[in-house]
Formats: C-alpha cells, structure tokens, sequence
C-alpha cells in the first residue's frame, strides 16, 4: 500500500473513532440521570468498602478493650456492609438500564443515518455487516456508559486503599507501593493487546456474518447448484482466525490474572510482614494491622480495574464498528415546495455522476417536457438506472443541477419530494404486514382500500392477489409470489402514490408481453397524469414513448422519436438487437411504421394495421 493511501487509511480510522466518541456521548446524554445514578452507586459501594476495613478495625481494637463502645461499633460494621450490598444491587439494575437504553439509542442512530443517505452509500457495507453492527456491536457498545462509571468507581478502592495505609503507617505503605509500579505495566499492557485482539476479532465477525446473509439470500440458486457444501465451507472459512483471535483475547485476559494473582500475594505478604514487625514494635495496634491486610487487598485489586477497563474497551471498538454507519453522508433536504398544478418538467443541467473515482454519467444536459413519457434504453452498463437514480434524487449529482418544474431537487422538502416523485424497480422490497398494506406502503394519508384495489387493477395484480385465501388482507409471510407478481404489486405501489414525476427502473422486467402491454396501457390511461421515465429493455416500451433518451457509456448518444432512431442509426437497433429474436425484431420494425405514419393513432387501430 503506498504511503498516501495509507496516509487516507489512517485519517479516515481516526474519523470513525471521533465519530463514535461523539455517538456514545451522545448515548450518555440519552440516559444521563440513570448514568449519573449508576455512578453514584458505584462510588458510594465503593466508599462504603472502604470504609469497611478502617470501621472493623476500629471495631476489633474496641472489642479487645472491651470497650463500652464496642457494641454500637458493631452495628456500624452491620450498617457499612448492608450499604455497599444495596449499593452495588443498585447499581446492577440500573447499569442494565442504561445498557439497554444506550444501545437503542445507538441502533436508532445507525438506522436513521443509514436511512437518510442515498442507496449506493448504504450499500458500502454488506447486508449481515449492517446486521451485526446494528445488532451485536450496538449492544457491546452500549455497555460503555455504565462500563465508564464502574471503571472510575473501581479506580476508587485502590486509590483510598493507598492512601489509607499511609495514614495507618507509612512503613506499612511503601512495602505496597513497591509492587504498583508492576501493576500499572500489567494494565497498560492488558489495555494495548485488548484493544488490537478485540478489533480483529469483530473484523473477522462482521465478514462472517455478510457471507452468511449472502447464502441465505441467494438459497435457491446455492441449492440449485448444488454447492451448498461449498458455502458452508465458505462461510466457515473464518472461524479458525475468529477462534485465534477469541483465544489470544482470553490469553491476554488470563495472562493478566494469573500475573496479577501471583502478584498480589507477594505484596499482601510484605504488608503483613511489615505490619507484624510494627506491631510488635507496639506502632499499630491489632485492629490497624487487620485495616492494613484488608487496604491491601483492596489497592491490589486490580481484577476489578482489569474488568471495567475491558469492557470501555470491548465498547470503544465496537462502537467504531457502528460508527461506520454514522459517517454516511446525508442526503439533505431544502425548504421548497413545488408549484401548484406543475406539468412535471424534469431538467438536468450539465450532470455529473462520479463513482469509485471514475465518471459514469458525462456532464448531461436534457430537457422533458411535462407529460411526457421518456424510455431510457442502452446497453447494459450504459448508465441507465443511475440516470433514473439522479432523475428522482435517490442520488445527488457530483455536479450540475436536476429541477422539477424549475426547482431544484436539492432544495425541495423530503415531504414534496416523496409526494411527487414516484419509484417502481425490477426488484421491489415489499414493506407492511398485509398485501394491500404494501400497496398502501408510502408516504402522506392512507389511500383506502379502492385506490389500492385500482392500483392494483391498473398494474395487473388484482386477479392474482384476489385469489388469495384473504385477499387484500392476506399477510405477506401467508403469500407466497413468482417474481413477476412481486413486480406488479411493486407497481401498484408506485401507481397507488404516483405524483407528477413517476420513474419505472425497469421495473416490468419479469412481466410478459401481453402484461406489460397492459400496464403500459394503463399507464398511459388510468394513473394520475404526469411525467414518466421508463428504463426499457422491452422494444415495446421505446416504440410507446414519446420521446427516446439512448444512453452510451454515460453520454446522450440520441434523442428523439423510437421511429427517428430505429431508421437513422444502426448502432440504435443493435441495442435491441442482442436482446430480441428476429421475428420480434421484424414485428416491432413494423409497429414502428405505424407508430411514425400517425403520431396520434391509438393502440387498438396499431394492432389493427398490423
């Protein structure tokens, strides 16, 4: 990799890690009453402990003495030790609080970002790596608010410890804080070996979890092909280095318990040892000695330290894995409204489209008329559904202008944007509960049960969605559907919200001729007027348009009339012709004569001449 890139590399994983600072942040805000309890708890179960070896010790030099004090003494240490279990149950349900709210608060993040950007940013990142980041690096991620308070809480113990035994003794002290040096050097180093095995780790994760959701798209044709072994092995292929990295994660973990636990009984040992020689030098008492032992416990505890610095860490790097998401660029929306009764004119002013730093569509310049329905035909690779893209603003030009009825899309609201520009695909997602809850599926007011069955009517799919054990009500999970019945309710959804301004992305693919002739008619005839954009495969759809755009590695090759380009130019028809037999091409030549000898024949008196 070469120094720029690398350069690029580095500036860009520093952008995530601020980006998901702020977003955990951001997650702390969110539950801030419940954070600030959570530490409140912690610091107090954390005072309460202790307060607990200065309180027994106390106790015990009392009791020795028989001390009339003795007994009330006693009810203190009942009181010390009821308060910090209390305290830290507390604290236990209220850090699953705050985990839960802080994770929703992060998912809601991630999904609204990947939900305002625009489809092909979205599309950086496989289906199951949305799925995990959203999901399992959300829920580690929102750990990170109460893993913080308890961390700073647990730094309190080994704090007040040390200082407690140099007021105890300051002999007693120093035989401590000759081991601490070592155990700062094993949480520095438990720190930088967490973070690096951890990353790898989710890395590794998230790669398998996007070659899982590919399978479980793509199970028919793997079953087909019989290779289902295959991608097994395929999707397997990453658990060895999933379970390198788990183990090296509990290596590091155990390595670093087993050090400190062979540590602590070293300086527990020196503490008594010089606490027994003061003792009987007669400068601490038996109490003070038994507070010593126990602050030294405490100040060595570093398996509490250890733990809450993992899990800030386990959710720092998770929360960079769901950062990537909150980096998407948003695609903004303006003020503007469109004006009232608009024909529906679409002007694209010197478009640029730029993708992986190559320019796909060259600086188009294109006028269309209100009304007017427009087939977008090309070779595959021409542009053709990024042009459809741009059309409607699914995307934003790196450069030029898209207006409708002399507005900039950019500037309009999302409200009049949806409103009025419409979408159908080749491969619509259908979203609701119910069959006629998908055809309803969009924005503004319910369109009712008779707009919907027109829809449907309109795009074909009304004979076959009445067959149905219920109808219009049937669930979407109790209906199963071929690809050209998903097709036609995806139409009858776009048909059911159609505004001034309706782009078909070859959205009649998996249809058949005499179907897609009828929904063109309907189209033309029974859907709200306005402009179409059709991207055509079909000749059918060129020879019915009003006007042709012909696309060609991303440049207006032509304009005009199907009839206009069929007889000028061969290069046209060669478009066609790998996609046609010749008895199709012959019949649509025909169609074509009849459609240019009279603009305004209707297509009954075409089928006629024909």
């Amino acid at each position: 990799m070469s120094p720029p890139d690398v350069a690029a590399g580095t500036a860009q994983a520093a952008t995530v890690a601020r980006t998901a600072d702020r977003a955990l942040l951001a997650a702390a805000r969110h539950s801030a009453g419940r954070s600030a309890a959570v530490l409140g708890c912690t610091v107090s179960a954390a005072a309460a402990a202790l307060a607990e070896p200065a309180v027994l010790g106390h106790t015990l030099d009392l009791l020795l003495r028989r001390a009339p004090a003795g007994p009330a003494w006693t009810l203190l240490c009942a009181v010390v030790i009821a308060a910090e279990v209390v305290l830290d149950a507390a604290a236990a349900r209220l850090t699953g609080e705050v985990d839960g709210r802080s994770t929703a608060r992060l998912r809601r993040l991630g999904l609204a970002r990947l939900l305002r950007t625009a489809p092909h940013h979205a599309a950086r990142h496989a289906p199951g790596e949305t799925a995990a980041r959203l999901t399992a690096h959300a829920t580690e991620a929102g750990k990170v608010p109460a893993a913080v308070a308890h961390a700073v809480a647990a730094l309190l113990p080994p704090i007040g410890a040390v200082t407690a035994l140099f007021l105890i003794d300051l002999w007693t002290a120093l035989a401590f804080l000759v081991g601490v040096p070592f155990l700062v050097l094993l949480l520095r180093a438990f720190a930088r070996d967490t973070h690096t095995s951890i990353a790898r780790y989710q890395q590794v994760q998230l790669a398998t979890a996007g070659r899982l959701t590919e399978a479980l798209a793509g199970a028919r044709t793997i079953a087909a092909a019989g290779t289902a072994e295959r991608e097994r092995a395929r999707i397997l292929a990453g658990l060895p280095e999933l379970g390198t990295e788990g183990r090296r994660m509990w290596q590091v973990y155990g390595g670093t318990t087993a050090r400190s636990s062979a540590l602590m009984p070293m300086l527990l040992y020196a503490v008594l040892a010089v606490g027994g020689i003061r003792l009987s030098a007669g400068a601490i008492g038996v109490g003070e000695l038994l507070a010593a032992v126990r602050y030294a416990g405490l100040a060595a505890g570093i398996g509490a330290v250890t733990g809450g610095l993992a899990a800030v860490v386990r959710g720092r790097s998770a929360a960079r894995r769901t950062a990537a998401l909150l980096d998407l660029p948003v695609l903004g929306h303006g003020r503007a409204e469109l004006p009232e009764g608009g024909p529906g004119t679409l002007e694209l002013r010197d478009v640029r489209v730029v993708r992986g730093g190559a320019t796909v569509l060259h600086d188009i310049s294109l006028l269309i008329p209100g009304g007017a329905t427009v087939a977008v035909v090309g070779r595959s690779g021409a542009g053709k559904t990024l042009f459809a893209a741009v059309a409607g603003r699914l995307t934003d030009p790196d450069a030029g202008r898209v207006l409708l009825d002399g507005v900039p899309l950019r500037e309009l609201t999302a409200e009049a944007l949806r409103r009025e520009v419409g979408y159908a695909f080749d491969r619509p997602a259908l979203l609701g509960d119910t069959v006629g809850g998908a055809i309803a599926f969009g924005t503004g007011p319910d369109p009712g049960p008779e707009a919907v069955r027109a829809a449907a009517r309109a795009a074909g799919a009304d004979p076959f969605v009445r067959r149905l054990p219920h109808g219009y009500g049937t669930r979407l999970a109790d209906a199963p559907m071929s690809g050209g019945e998903v097709q036609r309710l995806g139409l009858a959804r776009a048909f059911c919200h159609a505004g001034r301004l309706l782009v078909l992305d070859d959205a009649t693919s998996s249809l058949d001729t005499v179907t897609a002739r009828e929904v063109e008619r309907a189209l033309a005839r029974e859907i709200r007027p306005g402009t179409r954009i059709v991207v055509a495969h079909r000749l059918s759809s060129a020879v019915r348009a009003d006007l042709v755009v012909w696309l060609e590695d991303g440049r207006v090759r032509g304009t005009g009339s199907h009839g206009e380009l069929w007889r000028r130019d061969p290069a046209y028809r060669a478009v066609f012709a790998a996609d046609t037999t010749e008895e199709t091409e012959e019949e649509t030549e025909e169609d074509t004569e009849n459609d240019t000898g009279s603009a305004t024949e209707s297509d009954t008196e075409r089928e006629a001449a024909r």
